[in-house]
This record gives C-alpha cells, sequence and structure tokens, in this order.
C-alpha cells in the first residue's frame, strides 16, 4: 500500500517502528480483502496487540489534533483505522478499539460542515448521539491500554468541541426560524444531488425555486417575523441562507447539470460519481452485503480526493482553480459520501459476519412475525406452520446452545440468541391467537348449524302432516308414541 510524500522518521528507532506498522497494515489489508472466509477474533486480536506493542515506543503519535503529518503517523493511523473496522467486522462493536473510524470520519464530516456552514440539526444530533455511546464504548472498556483510551478520548473530546461550536449557531435561531432554516437545507441538498445527474430537470429545478421563493415571500420588508410581528433572533442567518438557495437555483438552471463539467476536472468528478452510488447501494444492502473492514477502501480514496485541495478548491495540472460551480458539486458528492461512510459505521450491529446470515434471517423473521400480528391476518393454526418451521431448523442449528461456525463460537451469540427467543414468542403468540381464531370460527360455525337445524326442525313436522293428510284424504294418521324423526 502506497504512503503519501510526507516526511520520514529522523531517527532509527521510529524508522524500525515505521517498517514494522507497515507490515502490520499490509497484513491488515489482505486480512480483510481476504473474502474466502470470514474475518475471526483470533486473525485480528494479535495483530491490535502488535499495533499497541510499537506504539508504547513512540513519544508523540503526531496526528491526535488533526491529519497525520509524517510517514510514521500516516501508517499509524491506516493500521487504527483497519483494525477499528476489523472490530466491526468480528462483531465487538462496544469495545474501544472499534471507536476509532468513527472518530475519524465525524471529525471530517464536522470539518466539512463548519466549511459550508450549511447543515441541518439532525446532521448534528446523529453525531451527538453516536459520540456520547462511543464515549460510554472507551469509559467501560477496562482493558485497552490506557494510552490508546487517552488517545481515544482526546478524538472524542475534539469532535465535540466542533460539534458544540456549530450547535451554537443553531441555537441562536428564534422560532420559527429552525423550521424555515430547514425547509431551506433541504431544498439546497436536492439542488445539489440534482445538479449531479448527467441533464438536469428543468421542471425539478424550477419547482425548488418556487418552493425556496415562497419562503422568501413570506417575508415582510426583507425580514422574517414572529407571531407578534418582531424580527426574531438569528434573522441575519436564514436571510443569507434563503439568498444562496437562491442563487443555487440561479445557477443550476443556468448550469444544467453535470454536462457542464470541464474535461479537466471530468476523471476527479467520474472517480467521485462511482464512489457515491457505490455507497449508496450498500446503504440498501448493506445488512446482507457489508464487510465493515470494506468502508477503508472507501474512506482513504475520499480522504486523498480531499486533501489534493489548494487553499479549499481543486486544481488542474495547470494549478488553475476550479470554479464555483464544479467545486460546489465536487463538495457535494465528496460529503454525501462521507456522510454515507459513517450511517453505514454506526448501522453496524455487534454480530460477527460469521452470524451475519442467521441474524439478517430472524430481523426479516421478527419483521414479518410482527406485521403478521399487527395486521391480524392469521386465521388458522396451519398459517403458524411455516414460520415455526423456520425459527425450529435455525434453533437446531445450536451446539450446546451456541452458533458454531466449524470449531469457532463467533461474537455476537447474545444478540442471535435475543433474537430468537423474541421470534420464538412472537411465533407462540401468533399461534395462540389462531387457536382463538380458530375456537371462534369454530363456535359461530356450531350457533349458525344448531339455528339452521332448529328452524328445520319447525318446519318438517308441518310438512310431513300435509303430506300425510295428503295420502290419507284427509284422515288423521295415528303414530306410535316411541316414533323418533330421524334428521339427515
Amino acid at each position: 500500500m502506497d504512503t503519501p510524500a510526507l516526511p520520514p522518521p529522523d531517527n532509527t528507532r521510529d524508522q524500525a517502528v515505521l517498517d514494522k506498522l507497515s507490515q502490520i497494515r499490509d497484513q491488515l489489508v489482505l486480512l480483510k480483502t481476504d473474502r474466502t472466509t470470514y474475518l475471526r477474533s483470533q486473525e485480528v486480536i494479535p495483530l491490535y496487540d502488535e499495533t499497541l506493542q510499537q506504539v508504547k515506543q513512540l513519544e508523540d503519535l503526531g496526528f491526535v489534533d488533526g491529519k497525520p503529518q509524517t510517514q510514521l503517523a500516516h501508517v499509524l493511523d491506516s493500521c487504527f483505522r483497519i483494525l477499528s473496522l476489523c472490530f466491526l467486522t468480528i462483531g465487538r462493536n462496544n469495545e474501544a478499539p472499534a471507536v476509532y473510524a468513527p472518530t475519524t470520519i465525524i471529525l471530517r464530516l464536522l470539518d466539512h460542515l463548519a466549511e459550508s456552514d450549511l447543515y441541518s440539526a439532525k446532521d448534528l444530533e446523529a453525531m451527538e448521539e453516536t459520540l456520547n455511546k462511543l464515549a460510554v464504548n472507551v469509559s467501560r472498556d477496562m482493558a485497552c491500554p490506557r494510552p490508546y483510551v487517552t488517545l481515544l478520548s482526546r478524538r472524542i473530546e475534539l469532535c465535540r468541541t466542533s460539534l458544540a461550536a456549530l450547535q451554537e449557531r443553531l441555537k441562536r435561531l428564534e422560532d420559527p426560524l429552525p423550521e424555515i432554516y430547514e425547509r431551506l437545507i433541504s431544498i439546497i441538498r436536492t439542488i445539489s444531488r440534482a445538479n449531479t445527474r448527467p441533464t438536469v430537470s428543468t421542471s425539478e429545478i424550477t419547482e425548488l425555486q418556487k418552493k425556496a421563493q415562497e419562503i422568501a415571500d413570506q417575508r415582510k420588508d426583507g425580514n422574517f417575523v414572529t407571531e407578534d410581528g418582531g424580527v426574531p433572533a438569528g434573522n441575519d442567518i436564514v436571510n443569507d441562507v434563503l439568498a444562496r438557495c437562491l442563487a443555487w437555483a440561479e445557477v443550476s438552471l443556468e448550469r444544467k447539470g453535470a454536462a457542464s463539467i470541464p474535461d479537466r476536472f471530468r476523471a476527479l468528478y467520474d472517480k467521485l460519481i462511482r464512489v457515491r452510488n457505490h455507497l449508496e447501494k450498500l446503504s440498501v444492502t448493506h445488512a446482507w452485503a457489508l464487510r465493515e473492514a470494506d468502508l477503508y477502501d472507501y474512506h482513504r480514496t475520499l480522504d486523498r480526493i480531499d486533501d489534493m485541495r489548494v487553499n479549499g478548491n481543486w486544481v488542474d495540472e495547470e494549478g488553475n482553480p476550479a470554479e464555483s460551480y464544479v467545486r460546489r458539486m465536487l463538495l457535494y458528492l465528496i460529503r454525501r459520501s462521507y456522510g454515507f461512510v459513517f450511517s453505514l459505521m454506526i448501522a453496524s450491529q455487534p454480530v460477527s459476519e460469521a452470524l451475519l446470515p442467521v441474524y439478517n434471517q430472524l430481523r426479516t423473521l421478527k419483521r414479518c412475525l410482527t406485521e403478521v400480528m399487527d395486521n391480524g391476518s392469521i386465521r388458522t393454526v396451519r398459517e403458524v406452520y411455516p414460520y415455526s418451521m423456520k425459527l425450529n431448523s435455525i434453533d437446531n442449528m445450536r451446539v450446546d446452545g451456541k452458533f458454531m461456525v466449524g470449531d469457532d463460537i463467533p461474537e455476537g451469540q447474545g444478540r442471535v440468541t435475543e433474537l430468537l427467543e423474541d421470534c420464538f414468542d412472537l411465533s407462540r403468540e401468533l399461534k395462540l391467537a389462531a387457536e382463538a381464531a380458530e375456537a371462534q370460527a369454530s363456535s359461530t360455525d356450531l350457533e349458525s348449524r344448531t339455528a339452521s337445524e332448529v328452524e328445520s326442525d319447525e318446519e318438517e313436522p308441518e310438512e310431513e302432516e300435509e303430506e300425510e293428510d295428503d295420502e290419507s284424504g284427509g284422515a288423521p294418521v295415528m303414530k306410535p308414541h316411541n316414533e323418533v324423526p330421524i334428521h339427515a
């Protein structure tokens, strides 16, 4: 794996550490790309321990407060990232080593949000919630070496500091501005997404422009107003976002999408489109198709493209910067891609990839059972049999209560077992509901048949008498007392 042109170590000790870490990184890359088998703890943990042994020899990690500035810091950062994603892959999500990669992507996202000055409260809420969970995982992992805990805690605090600065800006918005602000952010992002297509639908952009103009028309004398007619706090902020939204719509109508990308930036644009599309597809199929360790390649690719910028903009081979429209399109793609990577990381379940097929089947089965229960569509016990058979087949896979893969006991046993028990509980509830439905149907049918028989009993004697009268010519017929009528 290539290492960027960064300053090399200035002493033999650090050079030896760099060489060893490079070997560990290459081993990790080979491990994560091997699709012939699943990742196992016994393969990942030794490499994690070796990495920490090398860290102990370093006085300064060189990248805690920012991007790696040396070859050694870059390689160590790569090792920590891959190890973190490998911990997610083997289902050890709640341990401290799994925290590193999410904090890295959050730091990058926060930098981009601060640069663009366009972000929603939902963006920040998702990151804040994730940081809180990561902090808990770090504090609870007593087995993690203190130097590494210190590094992870510092990175979480850096994220929280950047996050607080962004949140402070939104806190200045007084009602009714927060809702208006969120609508404008949504419109801007929708326009940006439309711009990444080969051709832009003029009607779509026009409709979005119309929505923005409707918001602008709500103002009085150029200001938004409260219910009592005052100018709310944060009016200048929202007015600025509105102006940017309207201007972006105008430019988009004029440029008409990605077709206007100059050839000198076409290759970069195409690469970002491919990355974005792959990540977008994974966001839909991740439960079945994603190995978390694969996110490293996407993450690194995005970092390389992002770090190519000079003074915040990309330049061509001759050093000419991209024009504003092109820059905004590229930034949208890279930020959207970072967002997908973040979402895929936090969607990871604490279950080893070896157990994911079983886990995903149980999740699907539970969802089906829940929907059937809510809809009340089960009417007979026989309809419950397919669910029961599937559950029993999964339950029979266990050996002494454990799901085994060969001789291994993959991580995530508790989560899968809990899900299996939930499915059994739902299946039993459905069976009881079906039995009750059958009993009710049987009772209703019995009542219906009894009523029919009673009605028949009341009608038949009259018919018999009429028949007998006809046969006897009107003379009465005497019937023995022991004669009992038999009904078919």
